[in-house]
């Protein structure tokens, strides 16, 4: 089996809808799932939120941690209005915390953690297993089964090697 790589750690400008960060390292134990979305995408607000939500609701163990990160790399003037994202959160009906991206210097228009992981665009979702591994990358929509599945499977493994 290949060695797996530790999952880069969320670099955020702000936090909305926790009193703290969400460290990663942290969450040792548990599945971290990781939406990346854009407040202006709508496969983001049709498709990626709704279903974040639905995975806050299915894993009610405690051992599923959902977090957002807003990845602004295009309309930036738009986007970028704290205000507006908080409120356009809750429109969504979105209540796990959401780290906003922190912005790359120079050239790149990337935001850090989206780079970091490697993504396309928005929306991407990224599971992190119990040992803060990156296990899952997904560009675009996935299926709730496939999803399902794929977290069960991380929940099976043991939180330690």
């Amino acid at each position: 089996m290949p060695r797996l790589r530790l999952a880069p750690p969320v670099e955020a400008s702000a936090w909305l809808n926790t009193s703290s960060p969400v460290v990663l390292e942290d969450l040792r134990g548990k599945v971290a799932c990781l939406v990346f979305f854009q407040r202006l995408c709508p496969g983001c607000s049709h498709y990626a939120m709704p279903q974040a939500r639905r995975v806050v609701e299915t894993f009610t163990s405690g051992e599923v941690v959902v977090m957002g990160v807003h990845s602004v790399f295009e309309h930036h003037e738009q986007q970028t209005d704290e205000a507006a994202l908080s409120r356009w959160l809750t429109e969504q009906g979105c209540r796990f915390p959401v780290a906003v991206d922190a912005q790359s210097d120079g050239r790149v228009i990337t935001p850090k953690t989206m780079t970091a992981y490697n993504l396309q665009g928005t929306p991407s979702l990224v599971l992190v297993d119990r040992q803060g591994r990156l296990r899952a990358r997904h560009f675009g929509p996935v299926s709730d089964m496939r999803l399902g599945a794929e977290i069960m499977a991380l929940l099976l493994e043991p939180a330690e090697s």
